[in-house]
């Protein structure tokens, strides 16, 4: 009788890996921003907890972007790469059951292993959302930003038209911002009411560290007539933080898409952009 055949166990470096995409909705109000940080929770932590317990193995979360603390995503892409094979409707239903109430997958797709949501990410959009009415929200506490006085919208509409193109930022750049340079390029940027709320529409290749909410807050300010329309630009050429309005709160703020090249683009799902509630038309 031979010798049994002994077989070493398979290592892990030596097993395929899978790239899966991901979208992700999630409230930021009682998260740090998405950042995994020591000391606080940020939403890539509660979502690297849920999805290595359904891989088995520990995982990272890319994302495209960074959100600051009580910023909101509707459809934050980011990707993980895995040992583990599962049916992309298995990690769905498997990781949401895991994840907070205020965080949520809306689908996972297969990639190719080259795919990168961060790096690979061509542009990124936001939506600030306002609420332009009298009373405050108690539904929408914490979910839109609330400003009770009338708001000039076409003033605020001419401003920020201004800012579409290629422009160096700093003014509009928290203190704290680590990018090595200011400059992005702004592909659409517009304001429009729908109902009572009053929302933002920015586009660019890449945002600085508070970006959206220093140019909302000096949107505010020239909506108030506190600033003229001009002075937006004015601002913006003068590269310096210390002279523009106070910075707008993060509740208002979404996260609503990333963008990529054709070959990734084309293998993304499709889902609302913006936060269901609001029924807006992509």
């Amino acid at each position: 009788m031979s010798d049994p055949i002994l077989l070493e166990p398979v290592k892990a470096s030596e097993l395929p890996t899978y790239t899966l995409a991901i979208a992700i909705e999630f409230l930021g109000t009682n998260y740090h921003g998405w950042q995994r940080q020591k000391e606080v929770l940020g939403v890539q932590e509660a979502l690297e907890t849920a999805i290595s317990k359904v891989a088995n193995e520990p995982v990272e979360v890319i994302a495209a972007g960074r959100t600051d603390s009580s910023v909101h995503a509707s459809n934050m892409i980011a990707h993980f790469v895995t040992h583990a094979y599962r049916p992309a409707y298995n990690w769905l239903r498997g990781i949401n059951s895991l994840l907070p109430d205020d965080i949520s997958l809306r689908w996972v797709q297969p990639m190719p292993p080259d795919f990168h949501a961060r790096f690979g990410a061509i542009a990124r959009r936001y939506h600030y959302i306002t609420l332009n009415q009298p009373q405050r929200p108690a539904i929408l506490n914490h979910q839109v930003t609330h400003i009770h006085e009338p708001l000039d919208l076409a003033a605020m509409q001419l401003a920020a038209a201004d800012i579409i193109g290629t422009h160096d930022f700093s003014s509009y750049r928290a203190a704290a911002c680590q990018s090595n340079q200011p400059v992005r390029t702004i592909s659409h940027a517009r304001l429009f009411m729908h109902g009572q709320f009053i929302i933002f529409d920015i586009q660019a290749d890449g945002f600085l560290h508070h970006m959206v909410r220093n140019l909302m807050g000096t949107l505010y300010a020239i909506g108030k007539h506190d600033l003229q329309p001009a002075d937006f630009l004015s601002i913006l050429a003068k590269k310096d933080r210390t002279i523009a309005p106070p910075t707008a709160s993060g509740d208002g703020l979404y996260f609503i898409n990333a963008y990529y090249s054709e070959q990734y683009q084309q293998l993304l799902p499709k889902a609302p952009l913006t936060p269901i509630w609001l029924n807006l038309p992509d």
